[in-house]
């Protein structure tokens, strides 16, 4: 049986993204030695039912982010300056899950670009399906009209926030 490890936290925000530390001594009752992204399972304030999958992200001091995604806040009630409490526990299983597919106005823009389509090949795996599945999120076309225009200027090499990040021309894809 997996360490399931319980803590109180409050949530903060990174650019748009609410997640809670997870401090390196709390990482290592998960994993010892552990220092890239780790699957695990998540509950926030005892829900939702089934518990969320996703990975902590690696803050590069031994910490790690767990960012809480809208459907865990949803489902506990909670935003950004809630105290709340976690549960969190190494997943086996969990692969990342399968990439979405590109949506057809994104894959349309980026046929009719070459440099933007240059620098979303040279974006690791990981990061464009970052981008995906924030797109396949987006519900109205407004919302998707908005995003296309950010994402093919900053995969232009225009500098600019983009998802909670600095974009900045040929950096963006390190």
């Amino acid at each position: 049986m997996n360490v399931i490890l319980r803590f109180k936290s409050i949530i903060e925000i990174n650019g748009v993204n609410p997640y809670v530390v997870v401090l390196a001594v709390q990482v290592a009752r998960l994993k010892k030695g552990w220092r890239k992204p780790m699957p695990v399972c998540v509950r926030v304030n005892g829900v939702p039912e089934v518990p969320w999958r996703i990975n902590l992200m690696p803050v590069g001091d031994g910490n790690f982010y767990l960012y809480l995604h809208g459907i865990v806040r949803k489902a506990s009630g909670t935003k950004v300056g809630d105290e709340v409490t976690v549960e969190v526990w190494f997943d086996e299983e969990y692969r990342n899950g399968p990439m979405s597919a590109l949506p057809s106005w994104f894959k349309t823009a980026l046929k009719g670009d070459v440099r933007a389509k240059e620098y979303w090949d040279g974006l690791s795996p990981s990061r464009q399906k970052e981008v995906v599945r924030y797109f396949s999120g987006l519900k109205s076309e407004e919302a998707q009209v908005r995003n296309l225009e950010r994402v093919m200027f900053v995969l232009g090499g225009g500098k600019a926030r983009f998802m909670g990040r600095e974009w900045n021309g040929s950096e963006s894809i390190l």
